[in-house]
């Protein structure tokens, strides 16, 4: 799955779990809200950790659900809510099943075009259109999925040169520039609100 790969300031073996786990990517993905990124995406190591391996979306979608939100819980807690994110991976994990018979990658290899991997990434439980744009623009930039149209699906998250989500996290300094950008887009929405 590696092409330039992601390269957050997390463990190493958090970096190469997301590199090497399609599902891990997607779940960092779907627990990137509320909770700072970095925790986000290292939480799918944590969780395979306290599994024993890498994380399998049919185990996940059959699991207990009152033992995956103990396993969720358990401190250091995976998500500032990890009662609603055990569930809400659960029910990701369970469309995986019932849609891509749980394997991950049909998410993106079968898609015909962008509008398409969009439509399947924005239909997963828990993600929202930005946030399936920009999974799309992290399997494009990062991964090399790049289904004819993918910059175009996935906005302004697509551009080229963009510094406006995980997607574009090379090093410190796009880190620093994605954070401003961020900031940037809180503050603009609260002086909106007014």
């Amino acid at each position: 799955m590696t092409a330039m790969a992601l390269s957050l300031p997390i463990d190493p073996a958090a970096n190469d779990l997301l590199n090497r786990s399609p599902l891990a990517l997607l779940t960092g993905m779907l627990l990137d809200q509320q909770i700072p990124m970095e925790k986000a995406f290292s939480s799918p190591y944590v969780l395979s950790e306290r599994l024993g391996h890498d994380p399998d979306a049919r185990e996940l979608a059959g699991y207990d659900p009152e033992a995956l939100v103990e396993v969720f819980a358990r401190p250091p807690a995976l998500h500032r809510f990890p009662k609603a994110m055990a569930a809400r991976v659960q029910e990701m994990c369970r469309a995986l099943v019932d849609r891509y018979d749980g394997d991950v990658t049909r998410l993106w290899s079968d898609a015909a075009d962008g509008r398409e991997l969009l439509r399947r990434v924005g239909e997963l439980p828990g993600f929202g259109r930005q946030k399936a744009q920009i999974f799309v623009a992290l399997l494009g930039k990062r991964y090399d999925v790049r289904p004819a149209g993918w910059r175009e699906a996935a906005g302004g998250y697509g551009e080229e040169g963009a510094h406006r989500s995980v997607a574009d996290i090379t090093d410190s300094e796009s880190l620093r520039r994605v954070r401003e950008f961020k900031q940037a887009a809180k503050a603009e929405a609260k002086a909106a609100k007014g």
